[in-house]
């Protein structure tokens, strides 16, 4: 279900206090860096991953884990960007209409 705009406002306003909770590097989406996001998006569903690599790669990872996550894309500022996967069963975040 994509995002609607006020609902995209909404949780950019949420990532302000988040740190960054995974860090993609030199390895790239290793399978440790996959489990990582997947248990991260499991417990928190709203994230931040930092991306360290050149802009191509950068742009390809970012896209990549939001569609192998099937988890939203909320922003992304340089190095940074914040995924939102809503939990199936028992959702944290309540967003607005």
């Amino acid at each position: 279900m994509p995002l609607t705009n006020t609902q995209r406002r909404y949780l950019r306003g949420l990532t302000h206090n988040l740190k960054p909770v995974v860090t993609v590097a030199d390895k790239g989406l290793s399978e440790n860096v996959r489990t990582e996001i997947e248990q991260a998006l499991e417990h928190h569903e709203l994230i931040k991953v930092k991306v360290r690599a050149e802009r191509d790669q950068r742009t390809e990872w970012i896209s990549q884990i939001t569609q192998d996550f099937r988890a939203e894309l909320v922003h992304q500022i340089g190095q940074v960007a914040c995924y939102y996967r809503r939990h199936p069963k028992k959702p944290k975040i309540a967003l607005p209409a």
